[in-house]
């Protein structure tokens, strides 16, 4: 992007990645470290995207504290209060722009509370990465401060490292997929128990579900790591560092024939075994047919993709499979990604780039902000990334693996007939 602006912004923050990350770990509070406003925004964001409560809380530097405290005071008056009302087993302490610019230390602020509250701090200005950089920094500060080094690994033991893309659901299947070749799944961080929509027994001030803190702990002797996107690759190098005796894995995307085919590749060699479970040769099968039954409607359609760079490198991928023509994709930050992703142009921008890329377009697939510029320009539009405040079960949205792949060939080519037949 050339501009000196963002106009009508797609890019997500540093904070909220690591908000959802904490989210994904059992009885943990998510703190930040920055003004009342921005937990605000940030909860209220997530509360509509997922139909839930989300717990949150903030250490509310205001004018007064941000100019004479370190931030010491602020994180342990809030840690004070917290555990006056309940009993975190985690608190994940991230910052935002507002603290990071005046330099506060909170690794010094974290030793002076761990002995009264387990945490776990990581640095997430909003100033520079986005959404996945957020996420995957969190993730690399847990896996550093809480997992406990073991010098003997267990080989049927897989920690799975998912990118904050992958809906609740998603995580579900591929932790079940998983599971048919024997090995105990782990996922750091388990979104699939937490902001999957279950009804739970009251509103909780806690994360309602996810990994338990002593799960994590004892991570240290797992056998095998994968980790899906190109934003927790580093993620996984981290654990390599802790555990040198395990075997790191790393797919880029789980969607389509052929990423599909390379994640069971890498789970059918670690095991020795040649022939899948049955259910995963039927899905194969089911996804072949679906490519065959899409493929008139996909392959003549022109689709622009605006989303963050991991879940754009899936899309492309899989829907470049049954014919599609891509010919913009707008993603928020740099990544290394980028430069494979399928597409005729790759750009770092926003929805006014978005807008500018719909000439020849037929199919727009992003988040709820791009659903007036679709209804503007007469295009069809697929729901995909955050926020979707359109629809209901969105953390039900499965595009991942065979199955998942069936579903949104099915939904892209359904909507491609509807929007033909209307205009």
């Amino acid at each position: 992007m050339k501009k000196p602006l963002q106009i009508n912004p797609l890019k997500l923050s540093q904070p909220m990645g690591a908000l959802l990350a904490f989210l994904g770990v059992k009885n943990c509070m998510p703190l930040m470290h920055g003004a009342q406003g921005c937990a605000s925004f940030t909860k209220v964001f997530f509360t509509r995207h997922f139909n839930d409560p989300i717990a949150i809380q903030t250490t509310a530097v205001n004018d007064i504290t941000a100019i004479i405290d370190g931030g010491d005071y602020s994180i342990s008056e809030a840690i004070k209060n917290i555990t006056k009302k309940v009993k975190p087993d985690l608190v994940g302490l991230f910052t935002t722009g507002l603290t990071e610019t005046k330099g506060d230390d909170i690794k010094g602020a974290t030793l002076l509370v761990k002995d009264k509250q387990k945490i776990v701090y990581v640095n997430t200005p909003d100033f520079e990465g986005g959404l996945e950089s957020g996420w995957s920094l969190s993730v690399q500060a847990m896996i550093s401060q809480l997992i406990v080094p073991q010098v003997t690994i267990n080989p049927n033991k897989l920690l799975l490292l998912p990118n904050v893309n992958l809906t609740p659901i998603e995580v579900e299947k591929i932790k079940e997929s998983i599971e048919l070749f024997g090995f105990e799944v782990i996922a750091l961080p388990d979104i699939s128990e937490s902001l999957d929509g279950h009804l739970g027994e009251k509103q909780g001030s806690m994360s309602a579900g996810g990994v338990e803190v002593s799960t994590i702990e004892l991570l240290g002797d797992s056998g095998i790591v994968i980790s899906i996107g190109e934003s927790m690759k580093k993620c996984g190098e981290k654990f390599k560092e802790i555990q040198p005796l395990s075997q790191h894995f790393h797919l880029s995307s789980v969607s389509g024939l052929i990423d599909t085919d390379n994640f069971y590749k890498i789970l059918m060699g670690y095991k020795n075994i040649k022939t899948p479970p049955p259910s995963i040769i039927r899905w194969r099968k089911r996804l072949q047919d679906a490519l065959l039954d899409t493929h008139f409607l996909i392959g003549s359609s022109n689709i622009v993709i605006a989303d963050e760079a991991d879940k754009s490198y899936a899309l492309s991928k899989a829907l470049k499979e049954a014919g599609a023509k891509i010919s913009s994709v707008i993603v928020p930050t740099r990544s290394a990604i980028n430069a494979f992703i399928e597409s005729e142009k790759v750009l770092i921008g926003d929805m006014e780039d978005l807008e500018n890329a719909l000439e020849d377009c037929e199919v727009i697939i992003s988040n709820f902000h791009a659903h007036r510029i679709a209804q503007k320009h007469h295009k069809a539009l697929i729901l995909r990334g955050f926020p979707n405040y359109e629809q209901v079960g969105n953390n039900m949205n499965n595009d991942v693996l065979y199955e998942g792949s069936c579903y949104l060939l099915f939904e892209l080519a359904n909507l491609i007939r509807e929007s033909r037949e209307k205009h």
